[in-house]
């Protein structure tokens, strides 16, 4: 009879608990990852990726401003190309209703 190998899944939460823990240098990683039944090197991968993502956490205002003025910048690039539409629409309807003096 062979077993049936089944994959562990962890929350996002349960990995910032692994990683916080895993920082507090209170136990090993090896002795971390035996009490969880996960692989160490899997710790230190969740554990190097949070450290470099952890400058981005403090960019959070500066990222904010960024997105406002990347959507403020679409915006008004869709008001002038309406403009332009409406412009063109305009000009069209005067030509064809004879309200536009036509250049001969």
């Amino acid at each position: 009879m062979t077993r049936k190998y089944t994959r562990n899944h962890y929350t996002p939460e349960q990995k910032a608990q692994l990683v916080l823990e895993a920082l507090r240098e209170q136990q090993t990683v090896g002795q971390l990852a035996a009490a969880h039944g996960l692989h160490p090197n899997m710790l230190r991968k969740w554990q190097a990726l949070a450290l470099e993502r952890l400058p981005g956490v403090f960019d959070h205002e500066r990222q904010a401003g960024r997105d406002l003025e990347a959507q403020h910048e679409r915006e008004r690039q869709e008001l002038y190309a309406e403009i332009g539409r409406l412009t063109t629409q305009l000009a069209w309807l005067k030509k064809k209703s004879g309200l536009h003096p036509t250049e001969r």
